[in-house]
């Protein structure tokens, strides 16, 4: 590893020259994760749990993408051609040599058009907080039922904050802190405890255990998360890294969803032997051994920023529309999501009005069902053949709508000309199977023995 020194633009090589193996970086020993539960049984068929426990951030923190790859560690080559129809120099002549700075000094000053990243010098590791309660009732029918709050913190996370941002708004490079110190424009920046978000939910089951030929599972979350936007593993960057705007990143997180309803049953068709109907002779061989499975999910859309064409002129922030109505109305429709005119451009140098994540695209409704049958040959060989179903409905799960309302073009009276795609759905999401969202049939058949 390295650490950049801040102060004088050098990068320090740890272990090379005078510079200590640790490269002067200290790791507090105090990183103790206590956990506690509690479990009460108050009558014989209620149950009453609790529990906390912090754990700290496991990300690496020298992770390739943000601390290996430093200066000497990658070196860049560019070479430019004359014009875009010629070439730089023939292959006969090779690639020219790459300069390797002299490192045994173990301190080197980094070039300008390199970027820097480096940890603080006491290593701060962020912590996650989380605790519960919830209260479990067996109700008649072998239904059992559980809510319960559940909550975490993300405190002090490890987020990659650009030093060498734009600090002054409309002062474009000239508003970067190192490049008037050392003629920087590149990113310097620190992976330090920036992040932090916060998570609280209600959580509620009923679950029927399988008995009489049928199960069943029910799940519902109502639940908010908020925090620093809109960075979703800590390897990225908040949207707005000026320091005194860094109040304008809290917002809904980008995986933030307010209802999320999942239901799954099994159940066996009532025919056939030992069944209650058609349970002899021809028709129970035809109809018995039939079973049936869906997996029904129904959760909120996700939230997503309007943004405008960026005026700010103050690199390393991202530019947010105005909304120049109290109340956007959703009208849902993928021509149209939602109503243009609640936002404008921005001009000058100021962000707009517009806070980040402050709408949410399309809902999602999708159901998955199959239907098996088994065939038993004798008592140790059967055969069991399958047909599922993938959004048997056949239901379109749309994505967020294009959102840069600098595009929309207005007539003299503030009728809308041409939406130039904002508002406008253009692309649906897979929900997870790879991209598909049609339909998608499956068959099979399993043998045992």
């Amino acid at each position: 590893m390295e650490r950049y020194n801040f102060d004088t633009n050098q990068m320090l090589i740890c272990g090379q020259g005078n510079v200590p193996k640790d490269c002067g970086y200290e790791v507090p020993w105090t990183y103790f994760s206590p956990r506690v539960g509690l479990a009460w049984r108050a009558t014989d068929t209620l149950v009453v749990r609790a529990g906390y426990g912090i754990n700290y951030d496991p990300y690496p923190l020298a992770f390739v993408r943000d601390l290996i790859g430093n200066y000497p560690s990658g070196l860049n080559l560019n070479l430019t051609a004359p014009n875009s129809f010629s070439y730089v120099a023939p292959l006969k002549s090779g690639i020219p040599a790459i300069v390797v700075p002299d490192i045994s000094t173990g301190v080197i000053p980094v070039p300008a058009a390199y970027s820097a990243r480096s940890l603080t010098q006491r290593v701060s590791r962020g912590y996650i907080e989380s605790f519960n309660f919830t209260i479990q009732k067996q109700l008649p029918g072998n239904f059992t039922a559980q809510a319960g709050y559940v909550a975490s913190r993300q405190i002090h996370i490890s987020q990659i904050l650009n030093l060498n941002a734009g600090q002054v708004l409309g002062a474009g490079q000239n508003g970067q802190p190192y490049f008037q110190k050392f003629g920087r424009t590149a990113e310097t920046a620190i992976l330090g405890p920036v992040g932090t978000n916060k998570y609280d939910s209600l959580q509620t089951t009923l679950t029927k255990r399988f008995a009489k030929g049928y199960q069943l599972n029910m799940v519902y979350t109502w639940s908010k998360v908020i925090g620093i936007c809109c960075d979703e593993l800590s390897d990225g960057a908040p949207r707005v890294q000026a320091l005194n705007y860094f109040n304008l990143n809290r917002a809904l997180m980008p995986y933030d969803r307010t209802h999320n309803f999942n239901t799954s049953f099994v159940a066996e068709l009532p025919f056939g032997n030992g069944k209650r109907f058609l349970n002899h002779g021809v028709a129970s061989a035809i109809a018995g051994g039939w079973q049936v499975n869906g997996l029904l999910s129904i959760y909120s859309g996700s939230p997503f920023s309007v943004t405008a064409s960026d005026t700010l002129s103050m690199p390393g922030s991202n530019q947010r529309a105005d909304q120049v109505k109290p109340e956007v109305a959703i009208y849902g429709d993928p021509s149209m999501y939602f109503d243009p005119t609640a936002f404008a451009g921005v001009s000058g140098a100021r962000f707009g009005t517009a806070g980040y994540d402050s709408l949410r695209g399309p809902g999602t409704r999708n159901l998955d069902f199959s239907i098996y049958r088994t065939f038993r040959f004798t008592e140790r060989v059967s055969a069991q053949f399958r047909a599922e179903a993938f959004n048997v409905t056949n239901t379109p799960h749309f994505s967020n709508p294009s959102a840069n309302a600098s595009n929309l073009q207005l007539n003299s009276d503030g009728s809308v000309r041409n939406l130039g795609g904002f508002t406008t759905i253009t692309s649906t999401s897979g929900i997870g199977r790879e991209g598909v969202d049609e339909r998608l049939f499956r068959f099979g058949l399993r043998i045992a023995f």
